[in-house]
């Protein structure tokens, strides 16, 4: 069987207001990733160019959002939209032999595209959880959606993914 993994990709005090929608979600998933023995793994995007006032490392608009339940210690900086760019964050993968990822977290135009888009072209198994996902543009997520699932990913919401997984352990017991 895969190994799994929850990614929490963004979800930091300069990404956007409209994380408020969906934090309560990304923190129920945390929660059935922890009770599922899921890898639950956090990426923090950091802006090292000059011209930019955003993501700056060592600020609080680079920290995590208050209200995020960090519960492991998997995480990972990344400095471009992509978070296979980050080396730690692959050499986890690596490790653990995680083939299956669930993502959550912002921005769906920006950097969640680019690491579903990315880890579809690797050949790993990719669930969009539709309900965990935002953007600064929540017009777009429709569209980010159709666009997910033409390359190659799973969409689904929190709760039918739950479901999913369930009938999924209960078919192999």
């Amino acid at each position: 069987m895969q190994k799994k993994a929850l990614v929490i990709i963004d979800i930091q005090n300069d990404i956007t207001k409209n994380y408020k929608d969906v934090i309560g979600t990304i923190n129920e998933a945390i929660d059935w990733a922890v009770r599922t023995n899921i890898h639950v793994v956090y990426i923090r995007h950091e802006n090292l160019s000059d011209g930019t006032r955003t993501f700056k490392p060592g600020t609080r608009g680079a920290a995590f959002v208050p209200d995020l339940n960090i519960v492991s210690e998997h995480v990972f900086t990344k400095y471009k939209g992509n978070a296979l760019s980050s080396e730690e964050f692959s050499k986890l993968i690596k490790e653990h032999e995680i083939g299956e990822f669930y993502i959550a977290g912002a921005d769906a135009v920006a950097c969640v595209k680019s690491t579903c888009y990315n880890l579809c072209k690797a050949e790993y198994g990719v669930t969009v959880l539709s309900d965990c996902i935002t953007s600064y543009d929540t017009r777009k997520i429709d569209e980010m959606l159709r666009y997910y699932e033409s390359k190659g990913c799973k969409v689904m919401c929190l709760s039918d993914m739950v479901s999913h997984h369930i009938l999924e352990a209960h078919e192999q017991s």
